[in-house]
């Protein structure tokens, strides 16, 4: 028995022994990688609006045409995502495959998707590519294709197919494909330009046939092999008509849903209808005879129905897609809204729903953001986050991805059809709370405007108001404003500020306030704490302070030309671009280009080559307390370059424009103290900063950061989760 104990206690020397090795071993690694400049700062990549993290899933942008097979995959089609899943594959709430080859080489998606037992078809273009011109269109000419695709996403090769795979079926030389459908064994093709409907064998696309139709878009075929067509029409309606598949025309017609926007046919034989109009609802009709309303689907309304703007299961907005499986089973997809018949316009996102035939919600994928950031509401410690259009509330006790709640949509183009959202979609927001009052700024992909919004929940809930505008001078060569331009009413010359004096959110006479010509390239604005606003111009005088001159009794903020000051730019700063600037500490921060540093070329979008801070700004110092030479080579290509800066707590962070790297300095100093990029959680990938005010920060009451970062790839907002005390990286490798 002692000789057990002994041998017993020998293996556990023996394993406290290896244990206080390995211990010592971790310790010296530890030690090592600190001082080899191995990033040390422990931090939580998650990420928002989009219900995927990356990798090889991801919800696409701006879906355009669904069609749901009777085992309810969905199938759809996008004119451009950015990451190329223009034809995503969708099922059981799962992204589960993409229509390959889809993207680049001058491919694009479309407008219109269909599938059959064995093959997906979707409308795609095809355009020139230099020193391709066996295999691609002749200089100056694109296809307009019908590409087929086997049930996974890989292209087929077709008899007499064109491309460098001999998948893509040209249709035609100048318009796009409208619409597809499959009935057995024949494709029908909708070319609305050219007022024609072709159809096709499924196996050789060869085609059998072809009938005249007006203006034709989207297509349903029946269970007795007839079909439903929507017409546009010339003063802007659509008609559904229907069609024998030879091309007869039968009597009946469907011509009062003003906003129909796709169709599809359910498994007892009725036709739905998407109304895209403000009742945002599916229409059910009967169609044994005359067809007839039997029911609907949603709530009328959309998302402005009850609490206008507020998300909820049965709240469509911007309907584009619409299907039904053999179960009964509903799928609807919105991608919110955009004027114009434009489509490769961006929406402003994928919002695909199932739901059971007594309408519960089964699953839903969204892709929300586009070329957007988010910024939090200062007074709510981060729980409430707003993008270009959408709110989310946070949960930051859930795992990466899961942390976000879509709240709200906070555009409504049928109350305030001149929100300027409609029609530059891409931006990013500063989320301000003036005299306690919440206020969001957004300008755009380019920096070319300040639009403000006011919220009043009592009358548009979740609904962001057009509030105030300001406009720079053109950087045309032309004096005045050319007649038409929009907005409307605008001064004719120089820059002008939009206040909605009567609060109906449209740019009506006698609210603009003018001023003379300016110089017409700018650098960055920027919204304080106290509402002012600041606008930099790349000139030595380059410095525009707006101080907020009140709120008005509509709820807008106040800013005229004449409380306006000039500035000069601080001699170091040879090109200013971005600014920030905060009372409370009475500290500037500004960014551009220098002497020592100088643009190699001349981009507006740049950030600049260095960073400064001056303190005591208003007292007249210009004597800077530091400035800091931020990653930028003039001999590389502009993808080597800042992309935008933000200062929270004791911290300014900047990011990179490729690498989507962010960069950390100490406010106080101006010492590096750490980078990091995306990890994990998203794929350790991002898409380019393609905006100026690609990244913002936010400090917690507990001290953590939050830092939000553009994705311009996967449909998302990156945001980083970091401790209130950030570890210096000790060997800078900025």
């Amino acid at each position: 028995m002692l000789r057990l104990n002994i041998h017993r206690n020998a293996k556990i020397l023996r394993f406290l022994f290896i244990l206080f090795g390995a211990l010592i071993a971790t310790v010296l690694i530890a030690v090592y990688w600190v001082a080899s400049g191995v990033q040390t700062t422990t931090y939580r990549t998650s990420w928002i609006g989009n219900t995927f993290g990356g990798g090889a899933k991801w919800v696409q942008n701006q879906v355009i045409d669904m069609y749901v097979s009777p085992d309810g995959t969905v199938y759809t089609n996008s004119p451009w995502d950015e990451a190329g899943r223009e034809a995503g594959v969708y099922k059981n709430g799962d992204a589960i495959a993409k229509a390959e080859d889809l993207h680049g080489w001058e491919r694009f998606g479309g407008i219109a998707v269909t599938a059959s037992r064995q093959y997906m078809y979707v409308a795609m273009s095809q355009g020139h590519v230099d020193g391709k011109d066996t295999e691609y269109p002749a200089k100056g000419k694109s296809w307009y294709c019908v590409r087929r695709y086997d049930l996974s996403g890989k292209p087929t090769p077709i008899p007499n197919g064109k491309g460098w795979d001999k998948s893509m079926l040209v249709v035609s030389d100048k318009n796009q494909v409208s619409g597809l459908a499959t009935s057995g064994s024949e494709l029908y093709v909708a070319i609305k330009d050219e007022n024609k409907l072709r159809v096709y064998n499924t196996q050789t696309l060869e085609e059998i046939r072809s009938f005249s139709v007006p203006n034709p878009t989207k297509i349903a075929v029946d269970k007795q092999g007839v079909l439903w067509i929507m017409q546009n029409q010339k003063d802007g309606a659509v008609q559904i008509s229907h069609y024998t598949k030879t091309g007869n025309r039968l009597p009946q017609v469907i011509n009062n849903v003003p906003g129909a926007n796709a169709i599809a046919v359910d498994n007892q034989n009725r036709l739905l209808v998407a109304d895209n109009g403000k009742n945002q609802q599916i229409l059910i009709y009967d169609t044994k005879n005359k067809p007839q309303i039997v029911g609907t689907f949603g709530l009328k309304g959309g998302i402005y129905a009850g609490k206008p703007g507020e998300v909820g299961d049965l709240k469509f907005y911007g309907i584009t897609g619409i299907g039904v499986d053999a179960k009964g089973n509903i799928y609807v997809n919105s991608s919110g809204f955009n004027s114009g018949e434009n489509t490769q316009q961006m929406k402003t996102g994928t919002d695909i729903r199932k739901f059971s035939p007594s309408g519960a919600m089964q699953w839903r994928v969204v892709g929300l953001p586009f070329v957007d950031n988010a910024d939090a509401d200062p007074k709510f410690d981060g729980l409430h986050l707003y993008t270009v259009h959408d709110h989310y509330v946070m949960d930051y006790s859930k795992s990466s991805g899961k942390q976000w709640t879509y709240k709200g949509y906070t555009l409504n183009p049928f109350k305030y059809p001149q929100d300027i959202r409609l029609r530059v979609a891409h931006g990013s927001p500063f989320v301000r709370r003036i005299q306690g009052k919440l206020f969001i700024y957004f300008t755009d992909m380019f920096g070319g405007f300040l639009h403000a919004y006011r919220f009043n929940p009592a009358t548009d809930g979740e609904v962001a108001i057009p509030s105030v505008m300001f406009q720079g001078t053109p950087g045309l060569q032309e004096e005045k404003i050319k007649p038409g331009s929009w907005p409307p009413n605008q001064p004719q010359i120089g820059d002008w500020i939009w206040q909605d004096k009567n609060g109906n959110g449209a740019f009506d006479k006698g609210e603009f306030d003018a001023s003379p010509r300016d110089y017409p390239y700018q650098g960055g604005w920027w919204v304080d704490s106290k509402g002012d606003v600041w606008k930099t111009l790349r000139i030595p005088e380059g410095i525009r302070h707006f101080p907020l001159q009140g709120i008005d009794a509509k709820g807008n903020p106040i800013y005229t030309y004449s409380s306006m000051k000039k500035l000069a730019t601080p001699a170091a700063i040879k090109d200013i671009r971005r600014i920030a600037y905060f009372p409370e500490t009475d500290t500037m921060y500004l960014s551009g280009f220098t002497e020592r540093y100088p643009a190699a070329y001349d981009d507006g979008a740049h950030f600049g080559s260095e960073i400064f801070r001056y303190d005591n700004w208003s007292k007249g110092n210009r004597k800077e307390r530091w400035r800091i030479a931020v990653p930028y080579d003039p001999k590389a290509s502009s993808e080597v370059l800042t992309a935008s800066m933000d200062i929270a707590g004791d911290y300014v962070f900047i990011v990179t424009v490729k690498t989507a790297e962010v960069y950390v300095y100490n406010k106080t100093t101006g010492g590096f103290v750490t980078k990091f990029k995306p990890g994990p959680e998203v794929a350790s990938e991002s898409g380019w900063i393609d905006i100026p005010y690609g990244i913002r920060a936010f400090r917690r009451a507990s001290g953590e950061y939050l830092v939000f970062v553009e994705e311009d790839a996967k449909a998302k907002v990156i945001m980083y989760q970091l401790p209130k005390k950030i570890q210096v990286q000790t060997a800078s490798s900025n």
